[in-house]
């Protein structure tokens, strides 16, 4: 994002599963949250000392392990609140140290968030303020913060680069996932950016036309 806009971004690929955490802060604050730290802590860290942000919360869209596992031991080291994801979620957040047992990542603890997002409501970092919209299909809880007045929007594993996030995960739900896109992403307008939770970032409008699961033309038949 440009350098004279009111939010700053610096994306860190975590986990094995290269997992993009965004470390994002406001400026004139100072104050700054991170997106999703599903693991490599030391790395996160490095990112802000390096940027010079005080860290005031943790942002979750869903309990996905490597989005979510490293949550616990940042939130404490810090004596930061996690927010997120929506309650839906809880059996996630419930079996995630058995995940990064089967992954080897165990540094993945269970927490209990501070606040639950539900749609409609809204999160602060600093001086901005971001809406959230709760998109399940991916997972059941999955919430997606979107700044009205930048055009930007954080989506996890809803939507990527050429592509849609995974539902055949436990109470996963393809038409679920395809309705939130379409009925809660889309309206957002086509010159939204978004960062997903893995790969490069796009446009809504990019997507729209060029999506093999979700462009206009292929969910027109």
């Amino acid at each position: 994002m440009s350098e004279d806009l009111p939010l700053r971004v610096v994306v860190v690929p975590v986990t094995p599963f290269q997992q993009n955490c965004s470390l994002i802060w406001c400026p004139s604050s100072g104050k700054g949250a991170l997106v999703d730290p599903g693991g490599d802590a030391d790395r996160l860290r490095q990112a802000i000392a390096a940027n010079g942000v005080t860290l005031e919360k943790i942002l979750i869209t869903h309990a996905h392990l490597d989005h979510a596992g490293a949550a616990a031991d940042l939130a404490a080291e810090f004596g930061v609140p996690i927010e997120g994801p929506h309650p839906d979620d809880q059996f996630w957040i419930d079996r995630i140290e058995d995940a990064g047992r089967q992954y080897n990542m165990p540094w993945c603890k269970r927490f209990t968030p501070d606040r639950w997002l539900d749609d409609g409501q809204t999160v602060t970092v600093g001086d901005q303020t971001f809406e959230v919209l709760h998109c399940p299909g991916h997972t059941p809880g999955h919430v997606v913060f979107f700044h009205r007045d930048l055009r930007v929007a954080f989506v996890g594993d809803v939507l990527f680069q050429g592509s849609i996030g995974r539902t055949d995960f436990p109470r996963g739900n393809h038409q679920d996932l395809v309705d939130a896109i379409t009925g809660k992403l889309w309206p957002l307008g086509d010159d939204v950016t978004f960062v997903p939770g893995h790969g490069p970032t796009s446009t809504f409008g990019r997507e729209r036309r060029t999506n093999p699961f979700v462009a206009d033309q292929v969910l027109a038949g």
